[in-house]
């Protein structure tokens, strides 16, 4: 049983140092792909000061360095996330949207483009502000009701997602057609196309405060991983555990998609792989998840750029490699049951 374990520990560790290196690569390889083409000598020179081409030196740090570390911890973020909702909503399917955080979200950003500037500094509060006005409600829910189990929280995103729908739907029918109503309908496709080092540095802390969070919570997730009965055997507040994971996982996720847009299928599928590869489900499989929502997320911000002649939004990407890859899992598991 030990060296069972101990085994499991290493396979782990080895995964994590792989992606990690992978993810090193398809960093750099992100920085130099684009319409304006960086080498590594380029990239080296430049971060030497070592380049007299002011238009490589501008789209290295202005363009390039900022997007492509948003790229990161976008996908870090929503791999970790995702991975996190999973295990503490026991449930292989769960995502940011099933408690209504990327609902939320939508509907900030839409406000802020139908009613505000529309301008990207007004969005991207709007659609922050959004994701955490929706969690408050999904805990008030919860409150108001006598049982506080999963089911609740799923219960209360379902009527928090609808309620988000309608809104939406109503800013749509007001929204002028020329203008707001095609950039509602773009941001709900996401885009790193717009990322500056300013918006960076204003989500980063964020960012980090949520990151930070999980990461001292990495036990107590384990523990909720668990039934409501085992957690508290264990000597845990179930109750208010998990809404403090909530509430520093939404602070991920918000502080992404109000950036980014909203992307599918990178807080979904990188958790389904993880658990697969390394079977087990621990911290150590969402620190997994999180270098694959990266390395998943680089490859189609990389294919939206270079697919077609403009840029694609990236969750036309994400959904063509994340609906086939739902699609083998309900096959595997039809197969599983037929054997």
């Amino acid at each position: 049983m030990i060296n069972a374990r101990n085994e499991g520990v290493c396979r782990a560790k080895a995964f994590i140092i792989l992606s990690s290196i992978i993810v090193a690569i398809l960093f750099l390889l992100s920085i130099g792909v684009g319409k304006y083409t960086l080498s590594g000598k380029d990239i080296i020179n430049i971060i030497a000061d070592n380049h007299d081409n002011q238009i490589a030196i501008n789209v290295f740090y202005n363009l390039r360095l900022p997007r492509s570390i948003m790229i990161m911890l976008g996908g870090i973020g929503l791999g970790m996330a995702g991975s996190v909702f999973q295990t503490i909503f026991k449930n292989p399917l769960a995502s940011p949207d099933i408690i209504g955080v990327t609902s939320g979200a939508n509907v900030g950003a839409a406000i802020s483009i139908v009613f505000l500037s529309g301008s990207v500094f007004t969005i991207a509060l709007g659609a922050f502000s959004g994701g955490i006005v929706a969690i408050v409600f999904v805990i008030g829910l919860v409150k108001l009701s006598n049982t506080r189990d999963v089911q609740t929280y799923v219960l209360s995103g379902i009527v928090i997602n609808a309620l988000s729908n309608g809104i939406i739907m109503t800013l749509k029918y007001f929204a002028d057609p020329e203008n707001e109503l095609g950039t509602i309908e773009f941001w709900t496709m996401g885009s790193f196309g717009s990322v500056t080092s300013e918006k960076l540095k204003m989500v980063f802390p964020i960012f980090l405060i949520g990151l930070i969070g999980l990461l001292l919570m990495r036990w107590t997730i384990n523990v909720l991983s668990l039934s409501d009965e085992e957690g508290k055997a264990l000597g845990i507040s179930v109750e208010k555990s998990r809404l403090l994971v909530l509430f520093f996982s939404t602070l991920v996720i918000a502080s992404i998609v109000s950036i980014t847009g909203l992307i599918s299928f990178v807080a979904l599928i990188p958790p389904h792989i993880a658990r697969t590869i390394l079977r087990r489900n621990d911290f150590k499989t969402t620190v997994f998840s999180g270098l694959l929502g990266a390395v998943l997320m680089t490859i189609s911000d990389i294919l939206a750029r270079i697919l077609l002649p403009s840029e694609l939004p990236i969750s036309i990407i994400t959904s063509f490699i994340g609906a086939p890859y739902l699609a083998f899992l309900i096959y595997r598991r039809n197969m599983s049951k037929v054997s």
